[in-house]
């Protein structure tokens, strides 16, 4: 099959020949039909992830269709159209028997664990727990999506996040996961303030239903413009995008009593930023991190999207080559278009 290979941390990957996947017995392989190009694979490609081992495929957002199926899975057949969140579980450990999948002790991660979808084929363990069923009318290219960061947006608003109508929200970054926050923020009657240095962020940002956006390029003082658009600063806010700046920034948005969500990854040398704690203890503000979301969840997202309440294809931007993908992954840090970027040609 044809697949990116990384094989040098920050060395620009390449496009070659490489033996197809067989299914393990709780298995399956899946034909990659659309796979998103996300932050997170360029903070793998980067070598900012332990988990990473040389020569690797990146890729972990993914849809596509059952392709072969091990000898032991019950629930599937070759020809079924599938995502998979980018945390697959074991089914065994504490944290999977307590309805916890997305922080599985044995968790298996395609693009950073194991070979990703940056590839005509990908393996996916313990099918019958992980893998999701994707309705009809759901196209690939959104459906790709889903198991990162629309996903991971919907747990960090919904579960982590316990956003209410009514509820102000600000949300720092306005890339694939803040974008897919301001959506279903929105769609929970939320009023939603977007932060981000782009103005066609914003304005995306915007069309799906911000109330209000603040250019942070262009503000000396973020929490404080949060602060006087909310009437006293945010129930619920969110650093979607994953910097030190952003974390402050959002910690410092919150009313009295609010919750801070981190959804954005902090790897590297921004692992361990500083954190405002005098207001978290003055003010009894909540800091929570959030981390993927249960194969098990899907199915209250995928009714918002089948009723309509939710439309993620509105976040669908380029559609590209696998071959492109190359220039798209490695690129990521320094400049990204509006919307998520999809390979859908491979």
């Amino acid at each position: 099959m044809k697949a990116v290979v990384i094989e040098t941390f920050g060395q620009r990957p390449s496009l070659m020949n490489v033996p197809d996947p067989s299914p393990a017995a709780h298995g399956v392989v899946i034909e990659v039909k659309a796979t998103g190009v996300c932050r997170s694979d360029w903070h793998g490609w980067m070598g900012h992830d332990d988990g990473v081992a040389l020569p690797h495929v990146p890729g972990h957002e993914l849809a596509g269709v059952v392709a072969a199926v091990g000898k032991d899975v019950r629930n599937w057949r070759v020809g079924d159209r599938v995502t998979v969140p980018f945390i697959a579980a074991c089914g065994s450990c504490p944290q999977c028997h307590g309805g916890h999948q997305q922080v599985c002790d044995a968790q298996f991660q395609p693009g950073f664990t194991h070979w990703g979808s940056f590839a005509e084929y990908v393996g996916i363990h313990h099918a019958d727990l992980n893998l999701v069923s994707l309705p009809e009318t759901l196209d690939f290219s959104t459906a790709a999506s889903l198991g990162c960061r629309f996903a991971t947006s919907f747990r960090a608003v919904v579960d982590q996040g316990r956003v209410s109508a009514g509820d102000w929200v600000a949300i720092h970054g306005c890339g694939g996961v803040g974008l897919s926050a301001v959506m279903i923020a929105h769609a929970l009657g939320a009023n939603v303030i977007a932060v981000d240095i782009s103005d066609a962020a914003l304005g995306l940002a915007q069309s799906l239903g911000a109330r209000a956006t603040i250019n942070a390029g262009h503000c000396a003082d973020v929490p404080g413009a949060v602060k006087d658009i909310s009437g006293g600063g945010a129930h619920v806010s969110i650093d979607a995008l994953g910097h030190p700046a952003t974390c402050a920034q959002s910690v410092l948005s919150l009313r009295k009593r609010g919750r801070h969500v981190q959804v954005g990854l902090l790897l590297g040398d921004q692992s361990t930023p500083a954190i405002p704690m005098s207001p978290v203890i003055a003010n009894e503000l909540e800091i929570v991190g959030s981390h993927g979301m249960q194969a098990h969840r899907y199915g209250a997202m995928l009714g918002m999207i089948e009723s309509g309440l939710l439309q993620p294809s509105k976040l669908v931007g380029r559609e590209i080559t696998l071959a492109q993908s190359i220039d798209a992954l490695i690129n990521m840090d320094k400049f990204q278009s509006p919307g998520a970027t999809v390979v859908t040609e491979f």
